[in-house]
Parts: structure tokens; C-alpha cells; sequence
């Protein structure tokens, strides 16, 4: 990393947001770094130049803006993961549980092949829920998710239980303090 700025710097820390209590990392602050943003792209590159990938799938919305540039860079197919209700076609779906209620995604059929290996990424992985669902929507089209890949973790927030064996990448990490 150059060391005119820190990854770490980038990423805005907004206390009792979206509500008392909770520390939001925010990545706007990266996408607003041209060479924060580059930064992360190029380390996505380095970390699975040599990955067997046959496709990325992002989650809605923020891992749409990083996992975009690493698709295309890649020579790989970018699959999307959407809020229920937002693809057209026919899906495969999964609810899962909030702190403060349940969501469901989907993904769109004809973007999974089966046998294909897909690694699966998101701005911040937090308690590992969404990413989980995705995993099923995916596997779902005979997919298999080889990875989890967030610029931002919060292992205190324990996604690794929820995770499971299923590699995790993330390019910074915090404690929770």
C-alpha cells in the first residue's frame, strides 16, 4: 500500500448509525480515494489471480462496485445478488435471519451453471448471515461457493461460525473496539 493514505483511514467509522450503539464502517470513503478504491481492486487481483474462479457473485449493492472492476479484470462473469423482487427472471431464493427481522434474496437462474465455482463477495462481512444465504442461492444452481471475499471484517461479530469451513478474505478487519 502507497504510503500516502491507509486503507484504514478511508473507511469512515459513524458511530450510533443506523442505530444507538452500533459502529457503522462505512466504504464510501474508499470509493471517494481513487487510490484507496485501486488498492483494494489490485489486492482482490493478487489475492485470487491463481484462484480456480469460474465466476464472482456479489451482493446488493456496495459489493456490486468492487466486485464489477475484479469481473472484468478477471475475464470472469460477474453474477449479482439481489433484494427479492428486484430480478425479472426466474430465481433461486433464500430467507434468512436479521437482528430485527428476516431478508430474502435471490439470484437469477440462468446465472448459476452447475459445477461452476464461485467466489461470493461484499463490501463488510459482518455476522455472516447474507453471505450464508448466498452461498444457498448459489449452491442451489449446483454452484460452489469456494470463498467469501469483504473488503471490511468484524470477526468479533463471529461470521466464522456461520460461515463455516468455506474460506473468508477481508483486506481490513476490526475488533469491535
Amino acid at each position: 500500500m502507497n504510503s500516502t493514505f491507509s486503507l484504514d483511514d478511508a473507511i469512515r467509522k459513524v458511530p450510533d448509525f443506523p442505530k444507538p450503539g452500533i459502529l457503522f464502517y462505512d466504504i464510501t470513503g474508499i470509493l471517494v480515494n481513487p487510490e484507496a478504491f485501486r488498492y483494494c481492486i489490485d489486492r482482490m487481483i493478487e489475492l485470487y489471480k491463481d484462484a480456480r474462479i469460474d465466476a464472482i457473485a456479489a451482493i446488493e449493492s456496495r459489493g456490486f462496485v468492487f466486485a464489477a472492476p475484479f469481473a472484468e479484470r478477471m475475464g470472469i462473469p460477474l453474477i449479482l445478488i439481489r433484494k427479492k423482487g428486484k430480478l425479472p427472471g426466474k430465481t433461486f431464493s433464500c430467507k434468512y435471519a436479521l437482528e430485527y427481522g428476516t431478508a430474502e434474496i435471490e439470484v437469477h437462474q440462468a446465472d448459476v451453471k452447475p459445477g461452476e465455482r464461485i467466489l461470493v463477495m461484499d463490501d463488510l462481512i459482518a455476522t455472516g448471515g447474507t453471505l450464508n444465504a448466498a452461498k444457498s442461492v448459489l449452491e442451489q444452481g449446483g454452484a460452489t461457493v469456494t470463498g467469501f471475499f469483504g473488503v471490511v471484517g468484524l470477526p468479533f461479530l463471529n461470521y466464522s461460525k456461520v460461515l463455516g469451513d468455506t474460506p473468508v478474505q477481508t483486506l481490513v478487519e476490526y475488533d469491535g473496539e
